[in-house]
């Protein structure tokens, strides 16, 4: 179980643990216990749920099992592939270079051999159709266990499309979107073939940054042509030596690498935990920097609005007011929220009613709500005018690709009605109606979800190491399309599936999605929870099990 703070009220470790907040600040100083109802009333605007269910003890126990088993069988492939009795195809060292130093790390290439390559089959699969809400799929089968895959020919069609982070259904190849992204590719070509300081910037780049800059309510905004590296070259040219980076516990591998590229000195604190933030914070106003204990440079605060392993959307208030009171900076990453929160879709800062002013540097990327590519940094003139000199991004990578900015100028504008239609409100309710709609179903199912309940972004608790490339197959073989996730991605016995949430995902898609998943959860006996969601009793693993021990 995730461990969250502050604790749930009534909280019963059989129960779904749902945390109904409205801010508990009450080991502020700030805010003592006989304020603690207004200023809760002053951070939180309205609930803030979110469910993360206890593992249970004989899951969790069989996880394990599951995963010994494994590594025992493992280390017995590795010994008869050692004496030439199984032929290993991994790539390894020559023996003539065992005295080198090792390109491989042996317990990573252990787990890619012996227990990946079992399951390698449910990751890269080729399609050959737009990510809609529907894709078509490229059939392929193994002859050698998933060490290699040949392509039958077929392809597999209208295949429910429950993995791509297509939030309000842009990623279409018809509609506005795709016709203006054509006359622009007519008139500028595909690519630009410069950085944008030298002959690479576009007048489509400069209404696109300008257009970004209104939907965020900031002063100006920089566009850049890839959204892992927005993070991962951004970082560095806001922090150094002598700052220090503050990173919640479940960051994105991009903020990872952008804080350890930096020179900062890197502390983690407990994911979307506020009591493990503000004593890391006062610990560092308190100490300073090891040995000199002079005072930090700088401290900035990474968060991501939605994470999308847990579907669970950052505590922006608290952070907010943790981030004024010791004077840090706070670095908002909203890959997955930024137009799929908030009433106007414009992330968890519109999602919480806050003033956009109060995030010093906001980060998103529109390979997501826009169906595009790259990302972008907004937030002060003067933060933004330093960025273009010393971002390696902006520097040194080719600009944004002239389609792909003209898709996110007609979409963006779809999002804040310039269009001169509602469309784009209607796929922002639609999403928030979806999103709804499929957390509930599960729920009531008594299937084991995280995440809030405004997340579109629905982790389905696997567990167990066999389910993983099960319960994948058996959706594929239903037609539907799905993203399953394990360790080293997650802990190693919160294995999970993946949905994510569509505006262009029908009530008769969702409702043959659930179908499948509801059957297939039978299947492999899923059904982890105690209870669903309207108190009863749910039946589960465990009941199933008790009736059929005779």
């Amino acid at each position: 179980m995730r461990i969250q703070s502050p604790k749930p009220f009534n909280c019963n470790c059989h129960d779904v643990s749902i945390f109904v907040f409205q801010c508990r600040f009450t080991s502020y100083s700030s805010f003592p216990p006989q304020n603690h109802h207004a200023s809760c009333t002053l951070l939180y605007k309205k609930p803030f749920v979110e469910s993360f269910e206890e593992t249970p003890l004989l899951v969790a126990v069989l996880t394990y099992i599951g995963y010994g088993i494994l590594t025992i069988f493992g280390y017995l492939r590795d010994f008869l592939r050692d004496w030439k009795f199984e032929k290993c195809h991994l790539a390894r060292e020559r023996e003539e270079q065992k005295d080198f130093v090792p390109l491989y790390q042996d317990f990573e290439n252990f787990y890619t051999r012996n227990l990946y390559m079992r399951i390698r089959d449910n990751w890269n699969r080729p399609i050959c159709s737009i990510p809609g809400a529907k894709m078509d799929l490229v059939e392929r089968v193994t002859p050698d266990y998933n060490w290699t895959f040949e392509h039958t020919g077929n392809v597999l069609k209208d295949v429910i499309n429950m993995g791509s982070y297509n939030y309000l259904g842009f990623a279409e190849n018809t509609g506005t979107c795709a016709d203006a992204a054509s006359e622009c590719t007519v008139k500028y070509g595909v690519g630009v073939s410069s950085t944008r300081q030298e002959i690479g910037n576009l007048d489509k780049h400069e209404e696109l940054e300008k257009l970004v800059a209104r939907f965020l309510g900031v002063e100006s905004s920089m566009a850049f042509g890839m959204g892992f590296a927005t993070n991962s070259m951004n970082i560095p040219a806001l922090t150094g030596k002598g700052c220090l980076i503050l990173s919640d516990e479940l960051n994105h591998a991009s903020l990872v690498l952008g804080a350890r590229l930096s020179g900062s000195t890197i502390r983690v604190f407990k994911h979307n935990n506020m009591q493990s933030l503000e004593k890391l914070l006062r610990d560092a106003i308190v100490h300073g920097q090891p040995r000199t204990h002079r005072p930090w440079k700088k401290i900035l605060v990474l968060v991501e609005g939605i994470y999308s392993m847990e579907g669970s959307i950052v505590r922006l208030p608290e952070v907010i007011a943790l981030k004024k009171k010791y004077k840090a900076y706070l670095y908002l990453d909203e890959a997955h929220s930024i137009g799929a929160l908030g009433p106007r879709g414009r992330g968890v800062v519109d999602y919480f009613g806050l003033d956009p002013s109060d995030v010093d540097i906001m980060m998103g990327t529109f390979t997501k709500s826009f169906g595009a590519a790259g990302g972008y940094i907004g937030g002060k003139k003067e933060l933004i005018d330093y960025l273009c000199l010393h971002s390696h991004s902006a520097v040194h990578a080719t600009s944004m690709s002239p389609p792909i900015t003209q898709q996110i100028i007609t979409s963006m504008k779809c999002i804040m009605g310039e269009d001169g239609t509602t469309l784009g409100q209607e796929r922002l309710c639609q999403l928030s109606e979806n999103t709804t709609y499929f957390r509930r179903r599960l729920h009531e199912m008594g299937f084991i979800i995280y995440g809030n309940n405004d997340s579109p972004v629905v982790p389905l608790m696997l567990y167990m190491p066999a389910k993983i490339g099960a319960f994948g197959r058996e959706m594929l073989k239903r037609n539907i399309g799905t993203v399953v996730v394990g360790f080293p991605a997650t802990p190693i016995i919160e294995s999970r599936a993946r949905f994510c949430v569509s505006a262009a995902h029908t009530r008769e898609m969702l409702d043959k999605a659930l179908n499948a998943i509801s059957e297939v959860g039978d299947l492999l006996q899923l059904k982890y929870s105690r209870k669903n969601r309207n108190g009863s009793e749910g039946t589960d693993c465990f009941s199933f099990l008790e009736s059929h021990q005779d």
